[in-house]
């Protein structure tokens, strides 16, 4: 990647500023909507900056952007961080409870709504009385009440410090806890990815992967812009579309999960098509989840090339490892360790793993967070003394090659996103007609289903679609469970605690038992 900047930016909107100098006419983001050069998107940036002071916001507030991937998202995004106030990226996708409660935890002085790209986040708007109102060049916003009571937070002496963006995830206790990550976090993840990928102005990225998670935000959004690269924003995914904006646009990368690539294989599959020409892309890559060898086989035979892969957590801003161009891989690993990040492997015994061992991987580098928003205990824990972060996944290292075999937690990665057990498990509990729950994973092609294990009150007369229904009021649709099943009784150890690894046998074993009717959504 080319670079001649003489003054490295100290915030995420800074990299605006360069490109708006250096090639005011280059455009930067585009959607079915339009399209903004990097000179439009400083100018409505700017603008954005007067319009939220107007708005009451202050350095140092929280300011809850309820979303999905647009020009809207962007602008508000970058307009909040130039205040020095704190964006709270939140997926619109989520359920009234879920945006609730992240609301109330971060004590949003604002909440903003794309409603004009996102009919959930117009549902969202609605629910909480905000007024909509037309902003130029980006169609319909959502502007909730103000919160008169929050206290903002303290300004870091060093900008590079403060807050860049605050991403919600519910973690294994299923209660919400923000990541705090700042400008310095995501700025070295950008042009860390972009620098790798060699990204320069002259590439055209495909933007579907949600900008209110961490891999959206850092390596495609802030990738992009930060090298001076056209961003097509794509608000969901859709294979058809997809193939045509990628010809049509004669896109150069293209990031995605595998959920998504198995949706392009199916979609492939029913067109008959066996293979796809796009001499434009020269990167494809996957993250998010983990991929299989049977996606990573039939991704490559249809565009001809190879799918890369990588790795990484909201808490490391996000990716720890992550294949390179210039050495690709016929298996899955995730790669070796990003630019400026180190690992180490930990056995059980809490030395260092032996050479070729598993052993639950530690990362430190620049990319870790400040640390869990309001919640120093659960910091603590997750980041020791030397400022190592603990991933609770198992790897092992081949040379300098890593590969994901195991997680010591019980984190779910269904469709790109990730689903804690504890947080499906305390809504299912919620219900009158339940006694207790357990939630599992199942490994499904290149992806994992939400399979809950239900044990109802004696006598109940309560079904699978009662506790369905439930779900679907109370949960995002990626955390529903695909299957629940109803047991009498729950395999337990004798203190009483539920053996969770007795139901994912039977989960994996037995797909098409009766008692594991599909529910489809």
């Amino acid at each position: 990647m080319s670079d001649t900047r003489v003054v490295a930016p100290a915030r995420i909107s800074d990299v605006v500023k360069v490109w708006a100098e250096r090639s005011p006419d280059r455009p930067a983001l585009v959607e079915s909507t339009g399209t903004w050069t990097y000179g439009q998107l400083a100018s409505a940036i700017a603008d954005a900056q007067t319009w939220l002071r107007g708005l009451g916001v202050r350095p140092g507030d929280r300011v809850m952007i309820v979303g999905e991937n647009c020009r809207a998202f962007v602008t508000g995004l970058l307009a909040t961080a130039a205040l020095d106030a704190w964006p709270v990226l939140v997926n619109a996708r989520l359920s009234p409870r879920e945006v609730d409660e992240i609301q109330s935890h971060c004590g949003a002085r604002r909440v903003l709504y794309t409603t004009g790209v996102s009919t959930h986040a117009a549902d969202h708007a609605n629910r909480h009385g905000a007024l909509v109102e037309e902003r130029d060049g980006f169609g319909s916003v959502g502007i909730g009440p103000l919160n008169g009571d929050v206290v903002p937070e303290p300004l870091e002496a060093n900008v590079a410090d403060c807050v860049a963006a605050l991403i919600y995830t519910s973690g294994t206790t299923g209660v919400p806890k923000g990541v705090m990550l700042s400008h310095r976090n995501l700025l070295f993840m950008a042009e860390g990815s972009a620098r790798i990928r060699s990204v320069s102005p002259d590439d055209r990225l495909y933007g579907v992967l949600p900008m209110s998670h961490a891999v959206g935000l850092s390596v495609v959004l802030l990738g992009s812009l930060i090298a001076g690269a056209s961003l097509y924003l794509t608000p969901r995914f859709d294979p058809m579309s997809a193939r045509v904006l990628l010809e049509k646009e004669r896109v150069t990368l293209l990031l995605g999960s595998p959920a998504i690539f198995n949706q392009i294989l199916q979609y492939a599959k029913l067109r008959n098509v066996s293979s796809l020409k796009l001499p434009a892309l020269r990167i494809v890559s996957s993250s998010g989840a983990p991929l299989d060898p049977a996606t990573k086989s039939g991704i490559e035979s249809l565009f001809g090339m190879v799918l890369h892969n990588g790795y990484g957590v909201t808490e490391c801003s996000p990716t720890i490892a992550l294949t390179r161009p210039e050495t690709p891989r016929t298996d899955t690993s995730i790669g070796i360790a990003f630019p400026g990040v180190e690992i180490k492997l930990v056995g059980s015994d809490g030395q260092a793993a032996p050479a070729g061992g598993v052993g639950e991987l530690r990362v430190r580098g620049p990319n870790i967070m400040k640390g869990y928003y309001r919640a120093p205990e659960e910091t603590a824990a997750a980041i020791d003394g030397e400022g190592w972060f603990n991933t609770y996944d198992l790897a092992r290292l081949d040379g300098d090659h890593l590969f994901i075999v195991g997680r010591t937690k019980d984190l779910i990665v269904h469709r790109g996103f990730n689903v804690y057990p504890a947080e499906v498990e305390a809504v299912l509990n919620a219900h009158p007609e339940v006694f207790r729950s357990a939630v599992v994973g199942r490994a499904v092609g290149g992806d994992e289903e939400v399979v809950a294990f239900v044990q109802p009150q004696p006598g109940s007369p309560v079904t699978r679609d009662d506790l369905a229904e439930f779900a679907m009021l109370h949960l995002a649709a990626y955390k529903r469970p695909s299957q629940i099943v109803l047991v009498s009784a729950m395999p337990v150890t004798p203190t009483g605690k539920i053996v969770k690894g007795e139901l994912r046998k039977l989960a994996e074993g037995n797909p098409g038992n009766k008692e594991l009717a599909h529910l489809s959504r």
